[in-house]
């Protein structure tokens, strides 16, 4: 008799358009960078679609764009880049506390700056721990990346999903991993991007993250 498929012990999410909704943190840069809103999410997509990113997007407005000190010049202004509890996309509170509820390991962990550990953490999500890539030294997709979630969960890499809007920063390295991955539909990454053999071995794909609990319980029912 075929085995069947070996139970999930820990779930890790990534951040940004999956906890996040980063469309006001985009338009507050198109704000800053003096940019119609829509003009720049447009540009977004157009530069997302042929593989570029969103740090494209910056230069292609403000040319020799510099991170750290724009960052540093919205500080300055009271106008900081950063989340908060508005930025929380609805139904990631519960989904979280949800599988936390049938005693999984709940991890979040993403490409994010330092200062995102801190904006996490005033959250007050239902997570056993927070990874924040300039904080582990390591950013997606390396294989780094994965085996530290796998570490802290304490867990082979089977017996973890993550959950990612993106094909190329989620999906694809967390299965070259060997954990199991779900892929999130939205935000831009999550409608621009397309690999039918990645999705086809994802073990969801999903709309939105209300259901997840009740499909990783149906995953794991004997």
């Amino acid at each position: 008799m075929k085995p069947g498929p070996r139970p999930l012990q820990a779930v890790f999410f990534d951040i940004g358009e999956t906890l996040i909704n980063e469309g006001e943190i985009y338009g507050r840069w198109a704000d800053w960078l003096g940019v119609p809103r829509h003009t720049f999410l447009t540009k977004l997509g157009a530069v997302l679609a042929t593989g570029g990113t969103h740090m494209d997007v910056f230069e292609y407005f403000r040319p020799g764009f510099d991170l750290r000190a724009e960052e540093r010049g919205r500080r300055e202004a009271g106008v900081p880049n950063r989340f908060g509890p508005d930025d929380l996309y609805p139904d990631a509170r519960a989904c979280l506390s949800g599988l936390r509820d049938q005693g999984l390991f709940v991890g979040i962990a993403g490409n994010q700056p330092v200062e995102a550990a801190e904006q996490i953490a005033a959250l007050g999500l239902d997570a056993d721990v927070v990874g924040i890539s300039d904080v582990w030294g390591v950013q997606k997709p390396a294989r780094e990346f994965f085996e530290r979630c796998a570490q802290l969960a304490d867990v082979l890499p089977d017996r973890v999903l993550y959950v990612g809007d993106r094909i190329d920063n989620d999906v694809r390295p967390a299965l070259a991993f060997g954990m199991r991955a779900a892929f999130l539909r939205r935000g831009p990454w999550g409608h621009i991007q397309e690999d039918a053999e990645a999705l086809r071995h994802c073990l969801f794909v999903l709309d939105d993250l209300a259901g997840l609990p009740e499909l990783v319980a149906a995953h794991n029912a004997p």
